[in-house]
C-alpha cells in the first residue's frame, strides 16, 4: 500500500502486531500516532511491539480517532507495505463501534441501529433479546436498568455499544485546587496529569464521563482523580484497596483541595461516614454475613446522589461490584490503574462498564521526565539446598511451587542485599506467611500481614517514613495502594504464580520520585530450575513490556546475563 522506506520507523506484521523501530528519525511521531489505537505489549531498548487487537481499535473510535486516521498512520510510517488484510480487518472493527448506539429520547433509553440484518441478528440472539424492550423498526426500548448489561452482552459478541445515554448531574459540591499545600508548598497539576483529566471529561460532551486512565504507580494517579472532581464539582464516592489507600486518599484531598474534614467521609471497617465525598474499600463493599447472604454495605451506592464514581485499581474490581456497577451507568464512573491487565481476562467487563481507555502513558516515558524513580530489575536464581530436592521431586504440582518459594537458601541472599544497601530503605515482600515470620525473626524487622490492624499499619509505615524503621518485611498487602515514597528497595521473595498485575503494582511500591540519582531497585529471588523459575519467566514479561532490562544473576555462580525483552535469555 505504500513504496518501500527504509526509514521508516513501523513494520505491520500480518499477525496485526506491530514493530517500532526506536532508533528512527521519525519514531516519536509515529509511536505518537500508533498510541492512540494500539496496545504496547513490548518495549525493549530497540524495537517496540504493539498489538492491534478489537478492544483497541474501540478505544480509539471512542476517542473520536477515525478509521482513515488509523490507516494513514500505518501507511505512513510503515517500511512496508501495509498487508491487505490488516486494513481491511482494521476497518472492519472499526465500523462495529457505533452501529449500535444508546440515546436518551422522550419515551426513555434507546438501543438503535441503522443496520437492518444488525437490528434483527440482536433481536435474535438469546443473550441480548432478554434485555431488550418494546421494538420500533431498527430501535428497542431498553429498561435503564439493563444499561449496562446490555453492553456487557453486545461486547461478548463483537458489536460494542457507544452509550450517548448522559449521566445525572449529581449532588453539586464545589471544589477548587488549591495553589500551595497545608505545607505551604505549591502545588500544580502535572501536565500529563492534567491531560489525562481533560480526556476523561471530554469538555462535558456525550463522549465523556466514563473510561480508564492508566498510569504507572507512583506518577499521581490519585492527583488526576481529584482533577477530575475539580471540573465536575459534584458529590463522588470513591473505592480503594483497602483502609491505608482510603487515607491515603483523604489525606491528599484536604491537602489539595479546598475541601474540609466534614465534607469528606471514611467508609470503613472502623467508621462508616457518608460525607459529599466519601471513600471507601472494594472489601467493605463485598462484605456479607454467609456465601448465600446478602452483601451488607452494596446500598452506599445508592446512599447519596453521587455524580462520579471512582474505581481506584480499576483491574482489580471485584465480580460484585462489576454487578452492581452495571446498574450505575446513569453515573460518571472513573477507572484508575497501572495496567488494565485482567488475570480473569475481563477486560472487556471494564471497558463495558466502566468505559472506555482515554489515557495510557508509558512508564518509561515518565521515568525519562523524572516524574517517577529509574528502576534496574533483577532476578537471582538461588539453587535448591540438596535436603529438599527429593520432597521437590514428590511433590504435586502446586506443593512444587511451594517449597521452591520457601526455599530457606534465600535467607543469605537477603542478606547480602540488605547489606548492600544499607543507606536504603528496603521491603522485602512475599506470599507466606510462615516464610514471612522467619525471614523477619532473622532480620530482627517489623512484618505486617494482613492481620494486623489498621492502627498497626499505620504506626509501621510512619515508621518506616521517617527512617526509624529500615527493613520492613510485607506480605501481598503490599500489592495495593500503599505510599511509602522513601522505599527504594523491594526485595521479592515468593509471589501469586505468574501474576503481570502484581508485579506492576510491587514494582509500583519503589517508583516514587527521589532525591539524588532518582535510582530504585527491584529483585526477585527465586529457586533456580524449578516451577518458581517456570512462573517467574512470566513476572518478567511485564517488566519488558515497560521497556525495563531485566538482569538475571546465579548465586554461588560466576556468571549473569541481561535480558532486553521477554525472548532473551
Amino acid at each position: 500500500m505504500n513504496d518501500y522506506d527504509p526509514t521508516n520507523p513501523l513494520i505491520v506484521q500480518g499477525d496485526h502486531s506491530v514493530l517500532v523501530e526506536v532508533e528512527s528519525p521519525r519514531y516519536e511521531e509515529a509511536r505518537d500516532g500508533l498510541v492512540r489505537f494500539a496496545e504496547l505489549i513490548k518495549s525493549p531498548e530497540h524495537f517496540h511491539t504493539y498489538r492491534i487487537t478489537p478492544l483497541s481499535i474501540w478505544n480509539a473510535c471512542a476517542a473520536g480517532v477515525a478509521v482513515n486516521e488509523i490507516v494513514d498512520v500505518l501507511v505512513r510510517y510503515s517500511k512496508y507495505p501495509v498487508p491487505e488484510h490488516v486494513a481491511l480487518g482494521i476497518r472492519d472493527l472499526a465500523s462495529r463501534y457505533g452501529r449500535l448506539q444508546l440515546t436518551r429520547q422522550e419515551e426513555g433509553l434507546v438501543l438503535q441501529t441503522d443496520d437492518e440484518a444488525l437490528a434483527e441478528e440482536i433481536a435474535r440472539n438469546r443473550h441480548i433479546a432478554p434485555f431488550l424492550g418494546k421494538r420500533s423498526g431498527l430501535a428497542f426500548l431498553v429498561d435503564p436498568e439493563f444499561r449496562g448489561r446490555i453492553k456487557q452482552a453486545l461486547i461478548k459478541v463483537g458489536f460494542p455499544t457507544e452509550d450517548l445515554a448522559g449521566f445525572t448531574p449529581g449532588e453539586p459540591m464545589p471544589l477548587r485546587l488549591r495553589e500551595d499545600t497545608l505545607a505551604g508548598e505549591p502545588f500544580t497539576v502535572r501536565a500529563y496529569q492534567r491531560d489525562a483529566a481533560a480526556a476523561f471529561h471530554a469538555a462535558g460532551g456525550p463522549r465523556g464521563g466514563s473510561g480508564v486512565i492508566v498510569l504507572p504507580c507512583g506518577a499521581g494517579k490519585t492527583i488526576v482523580g481529584i482533577a477530575v472532581m475539580a471540573r465536575l464539582q459534584t458529590s463522588t464516592l470513591i473505592l480503594a484497596t483497602n483502609t491505608t489507600a482510603v487515607r491515603q486518599w483523604i489525606d491528599e484531598m484536604l491537602d489539595k483541595t479546598s475541601l474540609h474534614a466534614d465534607q469528606v467521609g471514611e467508609y470503613t471497617g472502623a467508621r462508616k461516614d457518608i460525607r459529599p465525598v466519601t471513600v471507601s474499600t472494594y472489601q467493605i463493599m463485598t462484605h456479607r454475613g454467609s456465601t448465600d447472604a446478602p452483601f451488607t454495605h452494596l446500598e452506599l451506592f445508592n446512599k447519596r446522589d453521587w455524580g462520579l464514581i471512582v474505581y481506584d485499581e480499576v483491574h482489580l474490581l471485584p465480580a460484585p461490584v462489576f454487578q452492581i456497577t452495571a446498574g450505575l451507568q446513569a453515573r460518571r464512573r472513573l477507572g484508575l490503574t497501572a495496567t488494565l491487565v485482567r488475570e480473569d481476562e475481563r477486560e472487556d467487563d471494564v471497558f463495558a462498564l466502566i468505559g472506555p481507555k482515554k489515557a495510557d502513558i508509558p512508564w518509561k516515558e515518565l521515568e525519562s521526565q523524572g516524574w517517577i524513580a529509574k528502576a534496574r530489575c533483577a532476578e537471582i536464581r538461588v539453587p535448591m539446598p540438596k535436603q529438599l530436592r527429593m520432597q521437590y521431586a514428590v511433590a504435586d504440582t502446586r506443593e512444587k511451587f511451594r517449597i521452591a518459594s520457601e526455599n530457606p537458601d534465600k535467607l543469605p541472599v537477603i542478606r547480602r542485599l540488605i547489606s548492600n544497601h544499607a543507606e536504603d530503605r528496603v521491603l522485602v515482600i512475599g506470599m507466606y506467611i510462615e516464610q514471612l515470620k522467619e525471614i523477619a525473626k532473622c532480620l530482627d524487622a517489623p512484618l505486617l500481614t494482613g492481620s494486623a490492624g489498621q492502627k498497626k499499619r499505620d504506626m509501621v509505615f510512619e515508621d518506616f517514613k521517617a527512617g526509624r524503621i529500615p527493613v520492613l518485611i510485607v506480605s501481598k498487602i503490599a500489592n495495593f495502594s500503599v505510599d511509602l515514597p522513601d522505599a527504594s528497595v523491594a526485595i521479592q521473595i515468593s509471589g501469586m504464580f505468574g501474576s503481570r498485575q502484581e508485579e506492576a503494582q510491587r514494582l509500583g511500591r519503589i517508583l516514587r520520585p527521589k532525591t539524588g540519582t532518582n535510582q530504585a531497585h527491584f529483585y526477585t529471588i527465586v529457586s533456580h530450575d524449578t516451577r518458581e523459575q517456570d512462573f517467574a519467566l512470566k513476572r518478567q514479561l511485564f517488566l519488558c513490556e515497560q521497556g525495563y532490562e531485566y538482569h538475571i544473576e546465579f548465586e554461588g555462580e560466576q556468571r549473569s546475563s541481561d535480558i532486553m525483552g521477554p525472548n532473551h535469555g
